[in-house]
């Protein structure tokens, strides 16, 4: 019997077999790349495991067939930090794009004074240019990119440049440090838009994505057009389980596990992948053992916890224990308030918060990317179906 690969790959931006519920995203960035002059930009934003990134990575290809170029990473926070760093973070994507394209340069040649040479525009180049412009940030990042667009737009099949940038809530302004990475990124690609290049910015990242937006410029309304990944529904759901299942052609679920799969995984596609990878490695050794498959919804939450929740919760002290404890208690629609906390704390627990005390460990929460403050000034959880994993590890019903 030929050996059955299990084709769910429930991975850190890891491509599923198929990608499900997300053709409508997919056709807003369509229309984005038919802009005449580029008007707005695109943000993704969700929870984690929602697939941000597995979105993001699927545009790429849809940008290829459309003539754009693309560039992009992972914005770490090493990258995130200074203004240099996100500008040697832009050079070090553009250059595999430019180096085999050339441009008019000014140098120094012996005594002469200066005469222009044409190089290619590989990563030196790139950084030269950035080194060598007179100016602000600004200034010098808008050249370098300018530069870029100009060389690769002389192939009349290039239709444009999409920069893509995953992680991106790790992009801050920092005042202290007279740092301000995020509003350079912004500025830039407004004045090299408003000028008519045609380079298309892409952002991926946690909620707390989209304030931070708002805070370095107000202008970012109107830039960027905001894709809020939410979960998949229950259709979308079932066929994220069942296509790649038909597609291997090799076992088979009925409607109660399918069912099942679709409640324990909320709609969540890395959830989903995880599930439905055990699951497949259980059913196989369970058929091959001529025995009867069930869904093994105990050991699956409990693996679950262990892999994707526990960690995060051992970082915890106490006392945040404490709070995300009662904030599972009163979670409704995904969100609470310090208020909502304060009066169940009173209830739930020997020492209550009070609002001020809330506040601050809510801040300290939202920097470990526990919670996070969302447009409408209430509190979520930044994990997906935390509320259940505390209520479970806790014994709150």
């Amino acid at each position: 019997m030929a050996q059955r690969v299990n084709p769910f790959r429930p991975g850190a931006g890891h491509q599923p077999p198929y990608l499900a519920g997300r053709a409508e995203d997919q056709r807003r960035f369509r229309s984005l790349l038919e802009q005449d002059t580029i008007l707005q930009n695109l943000v993704l934003t969700g929870l984690r495991g929602v697939g941000k990134t597995v979105l993001l990575e699927s545009l790429k290809p849809i940008a290829a067939e459309n003539g754009w170029v693309w560039a992009g990473a992972d914005l770490t926070e090493s990258a995130s930090l200074a203004d240099d760093h996100l500008a040697t973070r832009l050079c070090t994507d553009l250059a595999p794009l430019t180096s085999s394209v050339t441009a008019l340069r000014r140098a120094r040649t012996g005594f002469a004074v200066e005469e222009e040479v044409t190089r290619p525009l590989d990563y030196r180049a790139l950084e030269g240019i950035y080194a060598g412009t007179p100016g602000l940030s600004v200034d010098k990042l808008k050249e370098v990119i300018g530069t870029a667009w100009r060389a690769l737009s002389a192939d009349t099949r290039v239709r444009g440049i999409v920069f893509a940038y995953d992680e991106a809530q790790n992009l801050d302004d920092r005042s202290g440090t007279d740092q301000f990475p995020l509003s350079l990124l912004l500025d830039t690609f407004q004045s090299l838009q408003r000028q008519g290049s045609r380079v298309l910015l892409v952002l991926s990242g946690l909620p707390t994505l989209v304030n931070k937006l708002a805070s370095a410029r107000t202008y970012t309304e109107r830039m960027f057009q905001i894709v809020e990944l939410s979960r998949l529904s229950e259709r979308a759901s079932r066929a994220a389980i069942l296509r790649p299942i038909a597609d291997a052609d090799s076992i088979f679920l009925n409607e109660e596990s399918v069912d099942t799969v679709v409640r324990l995984a909320g709609g969540y596609p890395y959830f989903i992948q995880f599930i439905c990878r055990e699951i497949y490695d259980v059913f196989i050794q369970r058929l091959d053992r001529g025995e009867s498959a069930v869904v093994p919804v105990e050991e699956i939450t409990r693996k679950l916890d262990a892999d994707f929740f526990a960690g995060r919760w051992a970082r915890a002290t106490d006392r945040q224990r404490d709070l995300m404890t009662v904030a599972s208690l009163v979670v409704r629609d995904g969100e609470f308030t310090i208020g909502d906390l304060v009066e169940k704390s009173t209830e739930a627990l020997d020492k209550p918060f009070n609002g001020s005390h809330a506040n601050q460990m809510l801040n300290t929460l939202c920097e470990r990317g526990l919670t996070y403050k969302n447009r409408r000034g209430r509190y979520a959880f930044a994990l997906p179906l935390l509320a259940e994993f505390i209520r479970r590890t806790t014994g709150d019903p």
